[in-house]
């Protein structure tokens, strides 16, 4: 099949837009430490509070990638939830990660509250030896006070087996 004819199924292409229930993150300091300690990253604004209070951010901050551990159970959604399983039950069972990447605003500091909701930002199709099916996600986190602090994108490819 040319890679022109490939399109996304209905069944699939509904996800698109779909924003899942936004889930609350908490940022504490003996999580920053464990966090960086497992990077081995030895910055003392991860770790010393007297340190990190002389700087520009007047607290410990988290490495790049940390935003705490979430506060409850993720919740179940229509949105990256049922997209996987619809992946599935369209043939596209063969799910590879296609990697992340990440856009900073604004340093997470011990003891915020993050609010992270993800979006299906869009479904491409691709023809070839194996048919996929690209699937892009983008997570913000906000703050406790309503500012983005970062934007995570990711990408999940769906190949027919």
């Amino acid at each position: 099949m040319a890679a022109e004819e490939l399109k996304v199924p209905d069944e699939l292409a509904q996800y698109i837009g779909k924003i899942d229930p936004p889930h609350v993150r908490e940022v504490e300091k003996g999580s920053i430490r464990r966090y960086a300690d497992a990077l081995g990253n030895p910055n003392p604004l991860y770790y010393n509070e007297e340190y990190a209070a002389d700087s520009p951010y007047g607290c410990i901050i988290a490495p790049p990638g940390f935003f705490g551990w979430s506060k409850q159970s993720i919740p179940q959604s229509e949105g990256i939830i049922g997209l996987m399983g619809a992946m599935i039950n369209a043939g596209y069972a063969g799910i590879l990660d296609g990697g992340m990447a990440y856009e900073f605003f604004l340093p997470v500091r011990a003891d915020d509250t993050l609010i992270a909701y993800t979006k299906v930002k869009d479904i491409q199709a691709k023809a070839g030896k194996k048919d996929m099916m690209i699937t892009q996600f983008e997570t913000t986190y906000l703050n406790q006070n309503g500012d983005t602090v970062a934007k995570a994108s990711q990408t999940l490819i769906g190949r027919k087996l």
